[in-house]
């Protein structure tokens, strides 16, 4: 492990103990609301200038049971797998073990598709076909588990068409990401599952933080994901395949995942700073994509990186403002639509400066009339 090094960030003097309790306050108020008028089912957890700002569990982590949600149940990750998944690549670079741009060919060489980096995996400019969609025209017994070597079987035998020529077009794609699941393996010599546990979750003592792979083991709390009529969902013969998606966590474990990151504990900050720092090519939304988060600004002007996930009955959340060191963590078993509340919540933690000038103006006029 290295040096630790963390990186600061200076906090102002405005941020004060009653500003702190005041924004808690705040976010209480606008998660109950969310939980009682629009139906959140989750937790949360929000941070700034590296404190807990607040958190808090709503609702049920299985409806049938009404068994209550706690901040140390765990969740299916969903999407928010893949910085993971980009972690373990860029650990295995500092090892000398790969290398961005080499060939997808040099570690699993029954792979198909020509032409073809690590790197070009990493930012989803790969061209690939999405595997969840070949799969299922491609897989006869759905009763059986597929895994990562059969995703890449089936490429090798069928060769589904690629949607474009890599390094065109950016085309999220989890087929790029299972295939750095494999990647991981064949270049560090240990199943993906075991590099994660062995090499980051223990290390920042993750403890419940693990693969869909030891969901049926695992004793701890875990929420059970449901349908928008809160109809439990049951696993299905994709779930087995990682790298893109398959990992489970809390809120308090993501934010030891959050502080880690200004840190120097799995790799160089230079490392990091590279994962962040995108392509230079915007996509659709006038944003760009490192290594297995997205890049994007806020009201406020601070660059942002997130990510976002949907699967199977979960919706999970991840945003890190490293200006402040805030942090946004959300996770959901009931995808009901509730969470496209989010970009509200966004607007309140990063105001435009024109929305601050405003609220200034609007407490100058309330002081004034005496209702302050």
């Amino acid at each position: 492990m290295k040096e630790d090094s963390r990186q600061q960030v200076k906090i102002p003097a405005s941020f004060t103990a009653a500003s702190a309790n005041q924004l808690c306050s705040q976010l209480d108020s606008i998660f109950n609301y969310l939980h009682r008028r629009k139906g959140f089912n989750g937790t949360v957890l929000v941070t700034k200038y590296d404190q807990v700002m607040y958190k808090g569990a709503f609702g049920y982590a299985d409806f049938y049971r009404k068994d209550t949600l706690t901040t140390q149940t765990a969740f299916q990750l969903a999407s928010v797998s893949k910085q993971f998944t980009a972690m373990a690549i860029m650990m295995l670079k500092e090892q000398d073990k790969l290398d961005y741009d080499d060939s997808v060919q040099q570690y699993v060489p029954n792979f198909p598709y020509k032409g073809i980096t690590i790197r070009q995996l990493l930012t989803h400019r790969s061209g690939l076909p999405n595997y969840t969609y070949f799969s299922d025209e491609l897989w006869s017994d759905r009763k059986i588990a597929l895994t990562n070597q059969d995703v890449l079987n089936l490429m090798s035998v069928h060769q589904p068409k690629v949607f474009y020529k890599p390094n065109t077009h950016f085309d999220y794609s989890n087929t790029g990401y299972a295939l750095l699941a494999t990647v991981v393996e064949e270049a560090s010599g240990v199943p993906f599952a075991t590099f994660l546990q062995e090499q980051i979750f223990e290390p920042l003592q993750m403890e419940n933080t693990f693969t869909f792979h030891e969901l049926a083991a695992r004793t701890g709390r875990v929420a059970t994901g449901h349908n928008r009529n809160r109809q439990m969902r049951t696993s299905d013969y994709l779930d087995t395949v990682l790298g893109d998606k398959g990992l489970y966590s809390t809120v308090e474990d993501l934010y030891k995942w959050d502080q880690a990151l200004y840190t120097q504990k799995l790799v160089k900050r230079e490392t990091l700073e590279e994962a962040f720092a995108g392509t230079g090519m915007k996509d659709k939304k006038n944003e760009d994509y490192g290594y297995g988060w997205r890049i994007g600004q806020v009201g406020s002007g601070d660059t942002i990186v997130y990510h976002g996930g949907l699967w199977h009955g979960y919706t999970t959340y991840l945003l890190r403002n490293q200006k402040d060191h805030s942090a946004i963590i959300v996770l959901s078993n009931l995808p009901n639509g509730s969470l496209t509340y989010l970009k509200d919540l966004r607007q309140f933690l990063y105001p435009a400066k024109s929305d601050n000038i405003a609220r200034h103006e609007d407490r100058k006029s309330e002081a004034a009339s005496g209702r302050l």
